[in-house]
């Protein structure tokens, strides 16, 4: 039985890089693999530590988290994983150790997306920490593989850390495919009666926290350009949403747009909306991206991350610039198509959806671990735990380094 153990900062289900780990916990435990978790808290050892509630020190205690268990933590990982030898691990953030990396995003290319100097990071010392651990992450051998979430996530982390060291898979996250699905008649009707909205109308939806990186402004503004629809926002907190209201009003469409603040209900406030338009700079992979396809939503994106692998134009949405002219000529045309031509648009967004299931998702982790299992009982004794073999192939000429997405 193959036995993998997760080295994850928090792990439960949601969304972001916890709920990543739990559905592949979930799944891989449902595919037959023996799955352990090492956490903050076990690397804490579960002692508490109290902190004011305070914005200021709420990212204080963040920044000083991640530096914790990026150092301490790895320390006490690798003591962890020392008693499994038999194990696989795979890491997701913070930790430099375990067989398996998942890199869910890169600070310096989400930087440049947003059109910020790479010089910026010397500013922010938190920032600069990060990009040092990866540095030495990335150009050394403290991992086998690094899996990326999408191609353009693959070209980013090259650029930015030139030759890999550890050689380079590419894995999609997955989506909830029973969770997310295209509503029945009854359930539309009364998800949109809970906002007043009448069959006629055309809703668009944007989810997300960080409204500046992910867009939000783009689509307010877009609205311009879209006089047929209406804009559900999800996600955000008192301020940005103080702002984006504020921006809305000043561009004439503050009546066109409705701010629910964060929803834990995602699926039920999807059934009330016709397509999802994602404006980002950066995604590694956005999993509200796939969420929505499997809702049946198509989906307006710029061409970042997952989204040129999986938006085609004319079947499940449209890979637009990012820019509010072109943001909201799309949702224009997406809110004046007939109801016969959005069904099909509609069925072409699940479709596109359903071979990236969690348990698809799993099952290429799962290959993968047994993979590096063989590789590590061909070199004749196992590997010291969370470390590289001694001479693991160039990412550009491996043969593994390929397209699996």
């Amino acid at each position: 039985m193959t036995r993998i153990v997760q080295i994850v900062p928090f792990i439960g289900p949601g969304t972001g890089v916890a709920g990543v780990a739990w559905h592949l916990e979930q799944e891989l435990r449902a595919l037959g693999a023996t799955v352990e978790r090492f956490t903050f808290d076990d690397a804490r050892r579960h002692r508490s530590l109290r902190w004011p509630r305070n914005t200021i020190l709420a990212r204080i205690r963040g920044g000083w988290r991640m530096i914790w268990f990026s150092t301490v933590g790895t320390r006490r990982a690798k003591r962890f994983l020392a008693e499994r030898p038999d194990a696989i691990s795979i890491c997701h953030n913070n930790v430099v150790a375990g067989d398996v990396y998942v890199n869910h995003g890169v600070l310096l290319a989400s930087m440049r997306a947003r059109g910020r100097s790479a010089w910026r990071i010397y500013r922010n010392p938190v920032h600069l920490f990060i990009y040092l651990r990866d540095r030495v992450r990335y150009r050394g051998h403290a991992h086998r593989v690094a899996v990326c979430l999408s191609e353009g996530d693959a070209a980013d982390l090259r650029a930015t850390y030139g030759p890999i060291g550890p050689r380079i898979e590419v894995i999609p996250n997955g989506v909830d495919l029973d969770r997310f699905r295209p509503p029945s008649p009854e359930a539309r009707g009364a998800a949109r009666a809970e906002f007043g909205l009448g069959s006629e109308e055309r809703v668009g939806v944007f989810v997300g926290h960080e409204f500046s990186r992910k867009g939000l402004s783009f689509a307010i503004r877009g609205l311009a350009h879209a006089p047929s629809t209406l804009l559900m926002v999800i996600g955000g907190n008192d301020d940005i949403i103080a702002e984006s209201h504020a921006e809305a009003i000043e561009h004439g469409v503050g009546d066109r747009v409705l701010f629910l603040g964060p929803r834990a209900n995602l699926p039920d406030l999807l059934a009330a909306c016709d397509y999802f338009v994602f404006p980002s700079a950066y995604e590694a992979n956005a999993l509200v991206v796939l969420e929505a396809l499997a809702a049946g939503l198509p989906v307006i994106a710029t061409p970042v991350g997952f989204a040129p692998e999986v938006i085609h134009d004319g079947v499940n949405g449209s890979l637009v610039e990012r820019d509010p002219g072109a943001v909201g000529a799309r949702m224009e045309e997406l809110a004046t198509l007939d109801d016969e031509a959005f069904a099909a648009l509609s069925r072409g967004a699940r479709a596109s959806a359903e071979p990236f299931g969690w348990r698809a998702v799993a099952r290429r982790y799962l290959a993968l671990a047994e993979h590096l299992i063989a590789e590590r009982g061909a070199a004749g004794a196992p590997a010291a735990p969370g470390a590289a073999p001694d001479a693991p192939p160039h990412p550009d000429t491996a043969s593994s380094d390929r397209a699996t997405g």
